[in-house]
């Protein structure tokens, strides 16, 4: 984490500051598809440069938007380009926000309310710059078999960015933590289209709101946010999966007890323990914190590649909420140890890594690769299957052909 300069008026000259407009009603989608490979149900879906300020994006659902980052794209570097960086929105939001009278309200247990503007919020403290992976909980769902409920993604809902903000504890410290706070609840300008559907709102127990790393963010890749990724601010907390990341941030709340809220206490949630398909009635435990995980980026499944030749494999890898320790091919009887390459940017950033395969020495059926961090957590070779598909790490394997 490092320190980083931004000003309102480099907020104002963002994306956000205009408005997603009328080019944001109605893309246009061209005959272009791809493949994800789903196993349990259509696997097709288009691809199109069709939304503002997006390249070609695999695009699930059109509004409220929820955009995939092809996996060769996300290969390409450490710092995934805004332009690929993969959208998830739960409702409905704003297309055009007025900056003059934006105002992030601050309440609940704390010494004195108040409502801050963009500006109060960004001399609030120290301008601080994180790195790190911004992943949806549902990545890689519509690989779980038996099939799951919920937006069948494949293994792109997540990216990596260089976020800039200030400390969320500075904020919380305008208004000042009443004694005995335990959780610190947000929620965004998206609403529900319909009457009686939960709004969008999740907190995190105290201590890791007053962490030193997480965020209130304006920024993202040095530039502002752009309104698909929450202009004017949101909320950034690295290593634990987005949905905690409110966008378009709109209330920050100090809760003295438990959060009753729908998407804490009941939605986002997984088994406590591993359960079979057919098993009901569990307890269940909030999604939190990311475990580690990698993937081939280079090569997709069924890839025909050249006989007799060295083969060099390229991918991503994460640390989860800590940072990464190694990364390992592992086949049919092989493991060959990966080497890190590229740019470290901290222990909640991607890891680029690659590993040459000598000629003729292993068999290229069921490879995959293995990532661990350093508090000793490593990928799973077999499925914890959940019924919304949660929190996957399992080993992804592919088979390449000879040819």
């Amino acid at each position: 984490m490092s320190k980083a300069r931004f000003t309102r008026r480099a907020l104002l000259a963002g994306a956000g500051a205009g408005g997603l407009g009328a080019a944001f009603a109605a893309p246009l989608l061209g005959e272009k598809l791809i493949d994800l490979g789903l196993p349990g149900g259509p696997s097709l879906r288009p691809l199109g440069p069709a939304f503002p300020g997006k390249g070609e994006m695999i695009v699930q659902r059109i509004r409220p938007p929820l955009l995939e980052t092809p996996l060769k794209a996300l290969g390409e570097s450490v710092i995934t380009p805004t332009e690929r960086f993969f959208v998830r929105w739960n409702w409905d939001f704003p297309t055009a926000i007025n900056v003059a009278n934006y105002r992030v309200a601050v309440g609940g247990a704390v010494r004195q309310p108040v409502e801050l503007t963009l500006d109060e919020i960004v001399s609030a403290g120290e301008h601080v710059e994180v790195v790190a992976v911004n992943q949806c909980a549902g990545n890689g769902r519509g690989l779980s078999t038996p099939r799951v409920t919920g937006t069948q993604w494949g293994n792109g809902a997540m990216g990596c960015a260089r976020w800039t903000g200030v400390r969320l504890k500075d904020v919380l410290a305008k208004a000042g933590i009443a004694p005995g706070a335990k959780r610190v609840r947000f929620a965004g300008l998206d609403v529900p289209p319909m009457e009686g559907a939960p709004q969008f709102i999740k907190s995190v127990p105290i201590d890791i709101a007053l962490r030193d790393d997480v965020l209130v963010a304006w920024g993202m890749n040095g530039e502002p946010l752009p309104m698909m990724h929450g202009f004017p601010l949101r909320i950034v907390v690295p290593g634990w999966f987005s949905t905690y990341w409110v966008k378009m941030l709109a209330t920050i709340e100090v809760l003295s007890g438990e959060d009753d809220g729908y998407y804490v206490a009941k939605s986002y949630r997984m088994p406590a323990q591993p359960i079979t398909p057919d098993e009901k009635d569990f307890p269940t435990v909030s999604i939190t914190a990311m475990p580690p995980r990698a993937l081939i980026t280079s090569h997709a499944d069924g890839e025909t590649v050249r006989r007799g030749a060295p083969l060099t494999l390229r991918g991503i890898a994460l640390g989860g909420d800590a940072a990464l320790a190694r990364v390992d091919l592992v086949g049919e009887g092989f493991e060959l140890p990966c080497t890190l390459v590229g740019p470290d940017e901290g222990p909640y950033a991607l890891r680029l890594w690659e590993v040459t395969i000598p000629e003729g020495t292993q068999s290229l059926a069921n490879i995959g690769v293995r990532a661990a961090n350093v508090r000793g957590a490593v990928q799973p070779d077999t499925l914890f299957w959940n019924p919304s598909g949660y929190a996957r790490n399992v080993i992804e394997r592919i088979t390449l052909r000879l040819a």
